[in-house]
């Protein structure tokens, strides 16, 4: 018999499956993993820091390019924490659009984690498919702020503005005919919400077929039944939440346990697993989409139905309309000073989380009375899961890590800060 020595190797940071910049110095036994140590940092930005360093409303981007996936339930945390210590209440309509945003981000994010999950185990076509679907929803993102990823869009109050009435078109162009540019504008003559419509009718066909794809593919349970194997009470002591303490058979979800928002009026389902593995925790997740897609829809139907304002009337916290800034000395005043100095909020302090698409994303924030927090601190969800990594790793394959480091769903934006 041969004799196993083991080995120590480094695992990225620069490897296509670390997703982020994952360093992972893995002590090996031959192609068995016997410790896995993650060695984080190689991307802080000092997000908490730099938050405590100006006005509450300027730090509202940073949230994006936390968890650079998840870009406006990230945002809803942060905004939801301000709201809190000023007391004010976001109107209705502003809460259904923010659900609503909340919901295209969690399929943002879980098109993007099937893609490069499947990406990672072998599966290229999904990878494909995932972002052709991506695509459409960047385009809704664009329409209300400007911008296709980080998008600044949700304000202590509410949202920056209502929903467009009119999608951008696609221009003719001579690299494409004009049978192309009709498909391609085909969803596009209406509102946001006739196009989000459209995508939902879409999308639900979307579902079926990743599932035929995988859901029964030999080679994709091969690498992922009994893979990473968490059971709920070791999930609750490593402080899982979302998904993966969803897959591992706990139905703790912040929307239905915690509701904020307008959450409490809809409709939906907690899909949870059985075995805690990555095979359970790739099923919550595509469930979770087509659970997502039920409550756009409901948010849709109730938007379509109840007009009004997204943000309150005090200008001390919301600028005032363009038309009035430009025609009127008080507003323009008010304007200046809500984009230079903000708005001094009260002393105390705040927890607000929200139900992200990699688990529960919290913000905590002291303030000393000050337009500038005395203290923030970000409760990521991805930094929990990491810890999990050596625990969930041990005994299995190096492939096997690749496949569990996936189903974890880690972003390091979030993780490293």
């Amino acid at each position: 018999m041969s004799e196993y020595r083991s080995y120590t190797m480094n695992f990225g940071p620069q490897h296509p499956s670390a997703h982020g910049v994952l360093r992972l110095v893995l002590e090996m036994e031959g192609e068995t993993v016997l410790r896995a140590d993650p060695h984080i940092g190689l991307l802080h930005r000092a997000t908490e820091k730099l938050a405590e360093s100006k006005p509450y409303n300027h730090s509202i981007g940073y949230m994006d390019r936390l968890d650079y996936v998840s870009m406006m339930c990230n945002e809803h945390g942060y905004v939801r924490a301000i709201e809190q210590l000023l007391g004010i209440e976001p109107p209705i309509r502003a809460q259904y659009i923010r659900v609503m945003f909340d919901e295209i981000t969690r399929i943002l994010n879980h098109l993007m984690w099937l893609g490069a999950h499947a990406l990672d185990i072998g599966a290229m076509a999904v990878f494909l498919y995932c972002f052709r679907e991506r695509e459409m929803l960047m385009d809704v993102y664009e329409a209300v702020s400007g911008a296709r990823m980080h998008a600044t869009y949700y304000r202590p109050g509410g949202v920056y503005r209502d929903l467009p009435d009119r999608m951008p078109q696609y221009e003719p162009s001579k690299y494409r005919s004009e049978k192309d540019l009709k498909i391609l504008n085909e969803w596009r003559q209406g509102s946001l919400l006739d196009y989000l419509e459209a995508f939902c009718e879409h999308f639900a066909k979307m579902v079926d077929e990743y599932e035929t794809l995988l859901t029964d593919n030999r080679i994709w349970k091969q690498r992922l039944v009994d893979i990473g194997v968490v059971s709920p009470e070791r999930a609750l002591q490593l402080g899982f939440t979302g998904p993966m303490l969803r897959g591992s058979g706990f139905a703790w979800d912040l929307r239905k346990k915690q509701p904020y928002a307008v959450y409490d009026r809809l409709e939906f389902d907690i899909p949870v697993g059985t075995n805690g593995d990555c095979y359970d925790r790739y099923l919550v997740r595509v469930e979770e989409m087509r659970q997502s897609n039920r409550i756009i829809r409901q948010c849709i139907d109730w938007l379509r139905k109840n007009p009004g304002p997204v943000m309150p009337e005090d200008s001390k916290v919301a600028p005032p309309p363009r038309e009035r800034m430009k025609d009127d000395m008080e507003s323009l005043i008010h304007h200046f000073k809500l984009f230079t100095e903000g708005y001094c909020v009260p002393e105390g302090e705040t927890y607000a989380a929200v139900e992200a698409p990699k688990g529960e994303f919290g913000v905590y924030i002291i303030s000393d009375g000050a337009n500038k927090p005395y203290r923030v601190k970000i409760r990521a969800p991805g930094f929990a899961h990491l810890q999990a990594l050596d625990e969930m790793a041990r005994g299995h394959m190096l492939a096997d890590l690749v496949a569990i480091i996936g189903t974890q769903d880690i972003v390091f934006g979030e993780i490293d800060r």
